[in-house]
């Protein structure tokens, strides 16, 4: 069993069955969303930052990793600078395969997007013998079908904001590709630039035949599979 809480914008806590706790993109302070403040959020067995922009956590993951412990990974030049900066545990990779941290599978994937340190990445997290594909900041790549076919993700956190990322449709395309059946809308209505919405996705889906639950959380709220 896996516990997925949404912390707004595109944060999320994975909690497994054994205790493992898991962070991506803990943008918390600074979050309109975030439901709960820095201090509150607790810390994490693993901090994923899927690339730097200052949406996305680096900071308060530093921040989180120096106070609470607990191992910084994501792309190699993100974890210099959190390792520059005083985090004691980090592990830096690249995109290409699983490797484990702290017992836990996790696997960077290709994002096509901007980053100010290396290149912005999605995740694949396993946990629980669960996969969750996290995608990050991206619009949709035709390459997603083979993150599908490797990794067969049972949930995936897609963005469907528009503007910066994927819209619905562009991420009802994304949905196809990588044949997963589960699916929480994130990186949508925190800004007034992302409009899209979780009903449009669904609309499509249904327009297009594609099978798939749209499981939409509101900040601090968790699903559990």
């Amino acid at each position: 069993m896996v516990k997925v809480t949404y912390l707004g914008h595109s944060a999320f806590i994975l909690e497994g069955s054994q205790g493992k706790r898991v962070m991506i993109d803990p943008w918390i302070e600074g979050n309109p969303q975030a439901p709960i403040s820095l201090d509150q959020v607790g810390g994490a067995d693993i901090y994923i930052v899927t690339h730097s922009h200052g949406d996305h956590g680096l900071e308060d993951a530093i921040k989180l990793a120096k106070r609470h412990g607990g191992t910084l990974v994501g792309i190699y030049e993100i974890t210099l600078e959190a390792a520059n900066k005083g985090v004691e545990k980090t592990v830096g990779a690249n995109i290409g395969s699983f490797f484990e941290v702290e017992g836990i599978k996790v696997a960077l994937t290709m994002a096509t997007h901007s980053s100010d340190l290396g290149a912005p990445t999605g995740v694949v997290v396993e946990l629980d013998g669960k996969r969750i594909y996290h995608a990050g900041d991206t619009g949709v790549f035709y390459d997603m079908k083979l993150i599908g076919e490797l990794y067969s993700p049972d949930l995936a956190l897609l963005p469907i904001g528009g503007h910066f990322v994927m819209g619905p449709k562009e991420a009802a395309k994304a949905i196809e590709l990588l044949g997963v059946k589960r699916v929480i809308p994130m990186h949508y209505g925190t800004f007034p630039v992302l409009i899209g919405k979780p009903d449009e996705l669904r609309e499509i889906l249904k327009e297009r035949g594609i099978d798939a639950e749209i499981i939409v959380l509101k900040p601090g709220e968790s699903y559990e599979f």
